[in-house]
């Protein structure tokens, strides 16, 4: 007798197409997690910005709430759920948040990729104290205190999951160390073509 669950009800079925052509389960966590950093950018950002952001007014008012919140651990699962509400979004209006955002600072790819470099170098500095031994020789008028207390601050907010006050300190330390002498105090134009020489090949 003929297996009914053979031919074109079977192994035909759309259900096996659709299977595969859903995305892997590691392409799904990149996502969630460039959409769970998006909402933390958003969140960074003041509130006058976020609400000109164009957004559902549902992801909005997570944000804006998540802004509000000083206890650590509510504000860290208010982050959590801004992320969940941004995973809601269509792809149109996610690519609409992170035009808004690149339009306010201006980025080009050039200056992109120089942020990721700062965003590599301050992970460095968090995990390595080498990279401090390193930093200080290129930049022996830094505070050398100063920065040890960013990077033990820094340390501390990521290991207790408190907001990175010190960990975007020592971002924009290293973006500043990162333009031309004078134009951080005044200095010769020489220093500025070096430096900008400097920072391209880094």
């Amino acid at each position: 007798m003929p297996n009914p669950n053979r031919g074109s009800c079977g192994f035909q079925s759309s259900e096996f197409e659709q299977e595969y052509d859903r995305p892997s389960k590691s392409q799904l966590k990149r996502e969630m997690t460039a959409l769970q950093k998006l909402g933390e950018e958003l969140i960074a950002e003041s509130r006058d910005r976020v609400k000109r952001v164009p957004m559902p007014e549902d992801v909005r008012d997570a944000i804006l709430e998540c802004q509000q919140i000083k206890d650590h651990e509510g504000r860290r699962r208010q982050t959590q759920y801004v992320g969940k509400k941004m995973r809601t979004l269509e792809p149109h209006e996610i690519a609409e948040i992170q035009k808004t955002l690149d339009s306010w600072r201006g980025l080009s790819k050039a200056d992109t990729a120089a942020m990721h470099a700062l965003e590599r170098h301050r992970d460095r500095l968090l995990k390595d104290d080498n990279a401090l031994t390193e930093l200080l020789a290129q930049h022996p008028e830094l505070d050398v205190q100063h920065i040890r207390t960013l990077i033990r601050n820094g340390r501390k907010e990521q290991a207790e999951n408190k907001p990175p006050k010190a960990y975007r300190e020592i971002f924009q330390l290293l973006k500043q160390l990162q333009k031309p002498s004078a134009d951080r105090d005044g200095e010769d134009d020489s220093e500025h073509e070096d430096d900008g020489d400097e920072d391209q090949h880094n």
